[in-house]
């Protein structure tokens, strides 16, 4: 009886602690900036963002003469935007401009990482793009892993001319239920981000890019993904791991995919 007992309290402690703590199994924010567009070449131009709470974001806007759309992009849950810049790089090669943010938290943004924070930044960076007349049909939003939620989120509210989803989960807690069956993640989760309910009522085309070695979100979960979305959609196949990016395979697959869906 007594060892029950014991194996009881030690399981609810650590049930307590996951649901006090879990914020910090969800973001890793890296606060350094180690390189900047122009140490690949690229002018940029130096944005700062108001979220609508007040909170002050960092970011960088990247041009491309005569571009064929621009790419707002919503970065993962690790690191900041410094870290991005082999997708800089891919997407001026591409021909697209670039606004890639940090989150709040992230870089050299104010204030710390929220679920609803990261909406509010994201809307914060589509509305920049707004008020400088970018058309919202030559807008990408693109997310990585969890910035692939805040992308979806994002789409649902707005009216872009394309998404993208690269290695992304239907839903925070469907990721934690696989990476801990033995708790009741489902039940402990203060963060969802749904993208799978975000991205069934995306109006716009989808692009789910996901690889069958994903060792981090499980492929069956960006397969669900796709199956959530509205048509047009297309489900593109990387290869290699998690954090990998993309092969060059994969870098065609959404080059033909935005040529054919971005508004002209």
């Amino acid at each position: 009886m007594t060892i029950a007992v014991t194996i009881a309290g030690v399981y609810l402690g650590i049930c307590l602690l996951v649901y006090l703590t879990q914020a910090r199994l969800v973001y890793f924010p890296f606060r350094e900036i180690e390189a900047t567009p122009r140490s690949l070449g690229l002018d940029y131009e130096e944005v700062k963002l108001c979220a609508s709470d007040g909170i002050e974001l960092s970011a960088w806007f990247v041009p491309c003469e005569g571009s064929r759309g621009t790419v707002l992009f919503c970065h993962g849950n690790a690191g900041n935007i410094s870290h991005r810049l082999h997708l800089i790089r891919m997407f001026h090669e591409l021909g697209y401009a670039m606004l890639i943010f940090d989150y709040r938290g992230y870089g050299q943004s104010q204030g710390s990482p929220t679920e609803h924070g990261t909406y509010l930044d994201a809307q914060a960076a589509w509305d920049w793009l707004i008020e400088r007349q970018t058309p919202p049909g030559r807008i990408v939003l693109y997310g990585e892993s969890l910035g692939g939620a805040v992308a979806a989120w994002l789409a649902k509210e707005n009216a872009p001319g394309a998404l993208v989803l690269q290695s992304t989960f239907t839903s925070l807690p469907d990721v934690g239920a696989r990476v801990y069956p033995w708790l009741p993640v489902r039940l402990l989760s203060r963060f969802r981000y749904n993208a799978r309910s975000y991205v069934a009522q995306a109006k716009c085309p989808v692009l789910v890019a996901h690889s069958p070695t994903d060792e981090i979100v499980p492929y069956a979960l960006g397969r669900k993904l796709f199956e959530a979305a509205n048509e047009p959609k297309e489900f593109l196949d990387l290869s290699g791991s998690h954090n990998d990016g993309l092969d060059t395979a994969g870098v065609a697959g959404i080059e033909a995919f935005l040529s054919l869906h971005l508004s002209p």
